[in-house]
């Protein structure tokens, strides 16, 4: 079973191996509960650096770990394996490419693009891995990724050949997120990118928030304590931090101590 750690009020809750990835997000997005998503890229973070965050995630317990990038040169086996090994966080695959698909995972973020026109990011590489996820009975979450500019050229913008929707606007977001959840994806994932120069604005988060009804997941530039308060704030659910923990792993302490007063 997983186990989830509130450090606030020093709670364990034990959840059934039954209750799927999913149904324990939207479980917390209807009570209301934000929770914190520790992105793991394998190229950076390897050997000792991995035990390093392992054993910091296991002080201060985010909900997920997630696992993949843009492009990853390394193996990702390893390091789920390594995680499901010493740690009782669900580990959640985040791929770029269907070599990053592991089935020793909990769960695989099924992402559709669909803030570019890039069909292979829509639907190409998903009939690929289809069959074989299917197969190692692998939890698949429907997500809607929409890349936002956060004002540098990041990775993903150059590896997926398409355009992020522009920070200012918001109606685009808005109606994108919207036609994803019509179209049956169960959650929205607006990210401004690994390293990104800034966070997506609060204003944005809130729009895009009161057209959903599915869970919304927030990434990219959130590399203060201040910024993740204002995307909570804003109305997401879960804020994926990454980049920012590999440079100043202390900062997990007060981004998860927020996420519990959230």
């Amino acid at each position: 079973m997983y186990i989830c750690y509130n450090q606030s009020k020093a709670l364990i809750i034990l959840l059934q191996v039954t209750l799927s990835i999913y149904s324990h997000i939207l479980q917390n997005t209807n009570r209301h509960h934000k929770m914190l998503a520790l992105l793991i890229d394998p190229d950076k973070c390897r050997d000792k650096d991995l035990e390093k965050q392992t054993h910091l995630i296991n002080i201060y317990h985010p909900e997920l770990i997630l696992v993949g990038g843009s492009l990853t040169t390394q193996p990702v086996d390893p390091v789920v394996e390594y995680l499901k090994q010493h740690t009782d966080v669900p580990v959640v695959l985040y791929p770029g490419h269907p070599s990053q698909v592991s089935y020793k995972a909990d769960a695989l973020l099924f992402l559709s693009m669909i803030s570019g026109r890039n069909a292979e990011l829509l639907i190409g590489a998903h009939v690929t891995a289809a069959p074989a996820i299917r197969q190692n009975r692998l939890e698949t979450i429907p997500t809607g990724y929409m890349l936002i500019d956060g004002g540098s050229p990041t990775s993903v913008e150059y590896i997926s050949q398409t355009r992020p929707i522009p920070a200012e606007k918001n109606d685009i977001a808005v109606a994108t997120a919207m036609a994803g959840e019509m179209l049956g994806l169960r959650m929205i994932y607006m990210d401004a990118g690994s390293g990104a120069k800034n966070a997506i604005s609060a204003d944005m988060i809130r729009r895009v928030k009161e057209h959903l009804q599915s869970p919304l997941m927030i990434g990219g530039g959130i590399n203060t304590p201040e910024k993740l308060k204002a995307a909570f704030s804003a109305g997401a659910d879960i804020v994926v931090v990454g980049n920012v923990l590999e440079k100043d792993p202390t900062l997990l302490k007060q981004f998860t101590e927020i996420t519990a007063q959230s």
